[in-house]
């Protein structure tokens, strides 16, 4: 029993949330003004009553004075009674000895009640009585202390006003609810027309795919905040779908040339090999070198594809954030530099500074700034890798001896697909420096590039610094370590 009175409350709720906002703000106007008009009805019949009640015992009151004034003067037994006028008010008269006196034809009043009588009896002065009629009304009765007895007054009162009001009031608050379920549907349909016009356009935008189509800001507070909510995301989806066009015509771009070059390698020695010339065509130094280019190519293929994937993921990422020590992260990233090409020289020149971040994104961002400035600096020179506190920043530096950036490249030197005239021979995709623009920029921080002491190019990194989990020094500022 008690399961099934719970399922009724949910089935109420659910059948109420699938209604329409304009069907909801209907229904709340009229049940508003269905619950007004109840209260306006309660009390105003209990205002009418009492006024009801108040002006027949006034009247009740008025006869009895005159009646009893009448038996002072002629007797309680000799006084003229009123004849019955056949409907009304009714008079009796109580004598002495508790016997009673009425006008001929009157209606039987009901037996002389105890309290009455001790108001003839000189108990008190006067007693206002009420009794159940035999209709829907009630009857009051007025008692009043005259010479050596009382004097009664007595009126029936009937539901016939109240009840002829009350179907007024029945009648006018019916008529009042369907107005107020009219106004309120109105009304809804007045105040929603934004948010239909609204959810049009938004219907269209989905079926054309027309992002460009921006809503018209119209209406004011909350209405206008929700359009230019939908507009500012429109524009974040054509931003979106712009870089990720962008990314795909210039992926297409850059793979076109190695898979090219790769192809026709490829279908060279497949050419021979069918032939049988293989080993006549191809002396053993050719077909070496052959294959070493074959597989630079697929190296190649295999970090840009790899490049490519990082840069599309954008933020997303199921890394989660930790508060770190940039210190390990910068040598875990020199040691994989050092594995990846075994020529190249760090020097470490670091202190223990906390951030909070991705662990992996922040080493494949030292990694791709270490990876380019070793493609530049010469074999003799290490890479400078320098990793400071610096306010509440942690400040890390990639400084190399080679020639340097250029200043006419300088402002694209982080774009997608970016190689300066003088890196096309090198190895690489130009998205490295991107990815670590990325890869920065979620960290909430900033990368910047300029000249470095030894001529070469020096990027600095700005973190966000955190306080430490526990204090730790790693390495003291201005010591250099080399990895070899």
């Amino acid at each position: 029993m008690s399961r099934a009175a719970g399922r009724e409350p949910r089935r109420l709720t659910r059948w109420w949330r699938r209604r329409s906002l304009r069907t909801r703000l209907t229904v709340i106007a009229a049940t508003a003004i269905a619950v007004s008009v109840f209260v306006a009805f309660q009390v105003a019949i209990e205002l009418l009553d009492r006024e009801l009640q108040d002006t027949a015992q006034n009247q009740l009151r008025a006869d009895s004075r005159v009646l009893a004034a009448n038996a002072e003067r002629a007797g309680l037994a000799q006084v003229q009674l009123p004849p019955y006028p056949g409907s009304g008010g009714l008079v009796r008269v109580i004598l002495p000895d508790g016997s009673t006196r009425t006008p001929a034809g009157q209606p039987a009043l009901p037996p002389v009640s105890e309290h009455a009588g001790r108001v003839a009896q000189g108990a008190s002065a006067d007693l206002m009585e009420s009794n159940d009629s035999d209709g829907d009304g009630y009857l009051i009765i007025y008692t009043l202390r005259a010479g050596d007895g009382a004097v009664q007054a007595a009126r029936v009162t009937d539901g016939s006003t109240n009840n002829r009001f009350g179907w007024g009031m029945l009648l006018i608050g019916l008529l009042c609810v369907a107005g107020g379920a009219l106004v309120g549907r109105t009304v809804a349909r007045a105040g929603l027309a934004p948010i239909d016009r609204l959810s049009a356009a938004a219907v269209r935008v989905a079926h054309t795919r027309d992002l460009d189509a921006a809503i018209p800001d119209e209406g004011g507070g909350e209405i206008r905040r929700l359009i230019q909510s939908i507009n500012d995301m429109l524009a974040a989806l054509r931003d979106s779908r712009q870089a990720q066009r962008l990314l795909a015509e210039d992926a297409a771009h850059e793979l076109k040339t190695p898979l090219t070059s790769l192809r026709l390698n490829v279908e060279l020695l497949i050419r021979l090999d069918r032939r049988g010339t293989l080993d006549s065509a191809l002396p053993a130094e050719s077909r070496t070198r052959l294959l070493n280019d074959l597989g630079a190519q697929v190296a190649e293929l295999s970090t840009l594809a790899a490049e490519l994937t990082d840069l599309a993921r954008g933020d997303v990422s199921d890394e989660s954030t930790e508060v770190l020590d940039l210190a390990d992260v910068v040598v875990a990233a020199a040691t994989r530099a050092r594995s990846r090409v075994p020529d190249i020289e760090v020097a470490l020149d670091v202190t223990s500074v906390w951030v909070s971040g991705r662990p992996a994104g922040l080493q494949r961002a030292v990694l791709n700034l270490i990876d380019n400035a070793g493609k530049w600096s010469p074999g003799d020179q290490p890479i400078q890798v320098r990793l400071r506190a610096e306010g509440a920043s942690a400040v890390l530096e990639v400084d190399d001896a080679g020639p340097g950036i250029d200043a006419a490249d300088v402002p694209r030197v982080f774009d997608r697909f970016y190689r300066a005239d003088s890196a096309r021979a090198l190895p690489g995709s130009g998205l490295g420096l991107s990815i670590v623009q990325r890869v920065v920029d979620a960290h909430g921080g900033r990368v910047t590039v300029a000249r470095s002491a030894r001529g070469g190019a020096l990027l600095r990194v700005d973190l966000p610094a955190a306080a430490p989990l526990a204090p730790i020094a790693w390495l003291t500022a201005g010591e250099d370590t080399a990895v070899h």
